[in-house]
């Protein structure tokens, strides 16, 4: 099941964010930290009524989120973003033992919303966990839905908590 094969799903704006942070209180880190997310603004044609079967919505497609506009559901979102696209993710970095990490809502345009993140093969690697906050200028309408894939190129600068370390993880969980 792809996009293009559900009746009324169109793409209507598309939304690029990047940022790059060189230091934090005073610290300069090396390499710098860069943070990217990646916004499809679609079509919802579920908007404005229940669906008991939202199969055909689970689409293709590491923290990750949706915002769903005021006439759909949560479950809208969530069924966008769950295992077709969270497996085709996880292809799209090259690995991905550990579980995504995301957040949904639902929310009228202009809507801003924290896409959670965390290490991409072992979920307890501290260092790593962090968020992008994106904002949707005019999105989503009330029959749309924002689906929101998140990156970042390392942990947070200066992480001093412990735990696993990222050149540790090993094993099938990523963590033994």
């Amino acid at each position: 099941m792809t996009l293009s094969s559900l009746p009324g799903l169109s793409i209507r704006r598309q939304f690029v964010f990047a940022e790059t942070t060189f230091a934090e209180m005073g610290q300069a880190g090396e390499p710098p930290l860069r943070k990217v997310a990646v916004v499809a603004v679609i079509a919802n044609p579920y908007a404005g009524r229940y669906e008991a079967d939202l199969g055909a919505f689970v689409v293709e497609s590491y923290g990750k989120g949706a915002v769903i506009g005021l006439t759909g559901e949560q479950d809208h979102g969530i069924a966008l973003i769950t295992t077709p696209f969270g497996d085709a993710l996880r292809r799209g970095v090259g690995g991905g033992r550990a579980w995504i990490s995301s957040f949904s809502k639902r929310a009228a345009p202009g809507a801003v919303i924290d896409v959670p993140l965390a290490h991409k093969d072992a979920l307890y690697v501290r260092s790593h966990y962090d968020g992008v906050t994106v904002h949707l200028p005019d999105a989503p309408l009330p029959d749309e839905v924002a689906i929101i894939a998140a990156f970042a190129n390392r942990g947070r600068l200066n992480h001093r908590l412990g735990g696993l370390d990222a050149a540790s993880i090993g094993g099938e969980d990523g963590l033994t």
